[in-house]
């Protein structure tokens, strides 16, 4: 039997997948798609490296073009996935008119809004952070008392930005309004409409981790959960070191696990992957999982090159498998495993990242990719979702693979001007 579960000797399955232009993810997943041999159609709005497939221009600001063309192409596919987020709507929509298996387009459009994510999770009781919807062109004083209402130290959120951009902590009334002046204008860079709310909600204390699983009609099978050692506690919450599998307490993680999958559900969300990112909060003195936010999509950047998983497979194959209605195997990595993302430290041009061999060389360390070239204007978070690059590691615990890469870390000299 194949990765599949098709028999070696009938037609490999055939895959639509929606590439967006601008995404960490696309060679990952040819690569997943080139092991398990699937016929793939790549549907893309950019002139991205696309190995050679047959490919259908699609675009999401152009949905129903995008699905005339993707019907015109004359092939029946077996399944439809989205290599990153801005292809999930399009996808969604795509696969119903095909008649596969897909998340509706409500559940993926309140997937990718955090407003929408807090009002369905306070219609299901899921645990989240108190929290505040704040309407464009809102006063200072509705600022303030969306903030008062939320509790002292906060957080300001863009509802449409990913990768902690457009986040920040505010320690005080004037710091909200300080707060949301920036992400508004981190918003108008962006291209985000002009009439986006911004989100106040409590700021949770305790370890942050994160969750990813398949569903399979509501169901989630977790494919990995990882920690985050150096969890950020603001004002700004750019993530760097994941670690798996986890270190906290397994009622911990069992409790972290169901409440994941309650959000999913209460998203309308049944198919595909999920990535959730909660913090353990306590309550009357005992820890409790506590959403953050959650995506319709897998774990973003290179970081899913952390995972390995015991019969070779790698995240990518899991995702492609899944849409193809095969089962999805328990969470089980070779061995505890890492990845560090490398923040950008200051506005600039970046000059060089020097250091690399040493960095690589450090024990525990199996790669290392930085994904911008010398040459470019860099800024930091949270005014923008792009890290420097990742650095990967193994090891015997997850102690060993997070020194190994904080290590690795250190010895990198990032040059900008």
């Amino acid at each position: 039997m194949s990765a599949t579960g098709a028999s070696s000797a009938a037609e490999p399955p055939r895959v639509l997948m929606l590439v967006p232009a601008r995404t960490y993810r696309a060679s990952d997943f040819l690569t997943a798609a080139g092991r398990m041999r699937l016929d793939l159609v790549v549907g893309s709005d950019g002139a991205l490296p696309l190995g050679g497939h047959p490919v259908v221009h699609v675009s999401p600001g152009d949905v129903p073009g995008s699905v005339a063309r993707i019907l015109a192409c004359g092939k029946r596919f077996g399944a439809v996935v989205a290599a990153d987020a801005p292809m999930l709507v399009l996808a969604a929509i795509a696969a119903e008119r095909m008649g596969l298996p897909h998340n509706g387009v409500r559940a993926v459009s309140a997937a990718a809004d955090k407003t929408e994510q807090r009002r369905g999770w306070a219609d299901a009781s899921v645990a989240q952070p108190a929290f505040r919807i704040v309407p464009a062109g809102a006063s200072e004083y509705c600022l303030r008392q969306a903030a008062a209402a939320a509790g002292f130290p906060c957080v300001v959120k863009a509802v449409s930005l990913s990768a902690s951009q457009g986040i920040l902590r505010a320690e005080g009334p004037d710091a909200v309004v300080a707060a949301a002046r920036r992400i508004r204008r981190i918003l108008a860079t962006a291209g985000r409409p002009a009439d986006e709310p911004l989100l106040v909600e409590e700021y949770v204390r305790g370890p942050e981790l994160s969750i990813d699983g398949l569903l399979t009609d509501g169901r989630l099978a977790v494919t990995a959960l990882f920690d985050k050692p150096c969890t950020p506690d603001g004002p700004t919450f750019e993530e760097t070191v994941l670690t798996t599998p986890s270190r906290l307490p397994k009622p911990v993680q069992a409790a972290a696990i169901a409440t994941a999958g309650r959000a999913a559900r209460a998203l309308g969300l049944t198919h595909g992957p999920v990535h959730a990112e909660l913090r353990i909060g306590r309550r009357d003195g005992r820890p409790r999982p506590v959403m953050l936010e959650l995506a319709a999509r897998s774990i973003g950047g290179l970081c899913s090159r952390a995972l390995h998983f015991a019969d070779g497979r790698s995240l990518e194959e899991l995702v492609l498998a899944n849409a193809l209605g095969c089962p999805v195997p328990r969470r089980s990595t070779v061995r505890p495993s890492g990845v560090l993302m490398i923040p950008v430290p200051r506005r600039g041009i970046l000059r060089a990242v020097g250091g690399r061999g040493d960095a690589t060389a450090t024990p525990g360390i199996t790669g290392m990719s930085i994904t911008i070239p010398a040459g470019q204007r860099v800024q930091p978070l949270p005014d923008t979702d792009r890290y420097l690059g990742f650095i990967f590691a193994e090891g015997d615990t997850c102690e060993e693979v997070e020194k190994s890469l904080v290590t690795a870390r250190e010895r990198l000299q990032v040059v900008i001007e």
